[in-house]
């Protein structure tokens, strides 16, 4: 019998990919000055819906787990500036914002289903 469900695993899962997205964010901002920096980005959330159709074996699976911690992948729909850089700073701030809001809340929600469990458990 496991301890956490596959709604624990997928809040886990999801709170690793935010993670690794705001990693590409800050690269991108860093580098929002840099000529031919083509933007880069991490997109967890198709993964992480193909692994919850297939259940918990799938969120607990390498495959996923491999995407998570992938290196960021250039985004090709990004435009491009004439000194060849994809990076809008506006654009990036934008995102940094809703993926800081998306892990905090993450975050909210796995504390509260811990706090339950706890609770059920008396070690509260």
């Amino acid at each position: 019998m496991e301890l956490y469900d596959t709604t624990q695993l997928a809040l886990e899962k999801a709170i690793e990919g935010s993670s690794a997205r705001q990693q590409a964010i800050a690269a991108n901002l860093a580098n929002v000055d840099t000529p031919g920096y083509q933007r880069v980005d991490v997109d967890f959330h198709s993964t992480l819906r193909d692994a919850m159709a297939s259940g918990s074996d799938g969120l607990a699976g390498a495959a996923f787990a491999a995407v998570v911690q992938a290196a960021p992948q250039r985004d090709a729909t990004a435009q491009v500036r004439p000194d060849g850089s994809s990076v809008d700073a506006d654009v990036e701030a934008a995102a940094q914002a809703r993926n800081g809001l998306e892990y905090e809340a993450l975050v909210q929600i796995s504390k509260a289903r811990i706090d339950i469990l706890e609770s059920a458990m008396g070690t509260r």
